[in-house]
């Protein structure tokens, strides 16, 4: 009986020794990055450019956080980035990296196979609080926007909650495939906004005719 006290308690101790190892490192695995209060607006710029200038409000919210990780969605060309700090106005350090770089740098569910704006915070995340941050980037992709004829049609899936998109100047609406508001900006250019309330995103498409002289 004494032998196989020993032998339980023997092997009770290997085994927990065996699993600090797994519970280290599912200590050290670093917190899936969150955000809230997400807005994006697409500009488009001019047609046959394939060109949209997208604003890209958010909240990071990952408690101490000292990056934010913004996708550089496949398919599309990114330029002219930069990151606005929305609390003093002032823009951010930022870099491109790899979707590996990524994951390796505090964002542990990255796609491998994307890139992304990995963003340098001023302060870490506070506990429930947030770093509102504006995102400013240029898409070329001409899967998403073209033109055809006198028109010109911009398809785009969305995932974000709240949504705008506007036209060139000199371009009025003709169709908009999601109950939208349109709005008229300040300079003349129409647009449409709208707001996701479910899960799923938005296959959005809209047309838009360039206005007679």
């Amino acid at each position: 009986m004494w032998c196989l006290r020993v032998t339980i308690a023997a092997l009770s101790v290997l085994g927990a020794a065996r699993a600090m190892p797994a519970q280290a490192a599912a200590q050290a695995q670093p917190p899936r990055q969150t955000e809230e209060d997400e807005y994006t607006r697409y500009d488009l710029l001019e047609p046959g450019s394939a060109e949209f200038r997208i604003t890209y409000d958010v909240t990071a919210t990952t408690a101490g956080a000292r990056f934010y990780f913004n996708t550089i969605r496949r398919g599309s060309e990114a330029s002219d980035e930069s990151v606005i700090d929305l609390m003093t106005g002032k823009e951010l350090p930022f870099e491109i990296v790899t979707g590996v770089a990524a994951r390796a740098g505090g964002h542990p569910t990255a796609d491998t196979a994307t890139s992304y704006i990995k963003i340098q915070l001023p302060r870490p995340v506070p506990r429930n609080g947030g770093a509102r941050l504006r995102i400013l980037k240029t898409y070329r992709d001409g899967a998403s926007y073209k033109v055809e004829g006198d028109r010109i049609l911009f398809a785009r899936s969305l995932g974000i909650r709240r949504n705008a998109v506007v036209l060139p100047a000199g371009y009025e609406l003709t169709e908009c495939n999601y109950p939208s508001q349109v709005l008229e900006e300040a300079d003349g250019r129409v647009g449409v906004s709208f707001m996701n309330p479910g899960p799923a995103a938005v296959p959005l498409v809209v047309h838009g005719r360039r206005l007679r002289p």
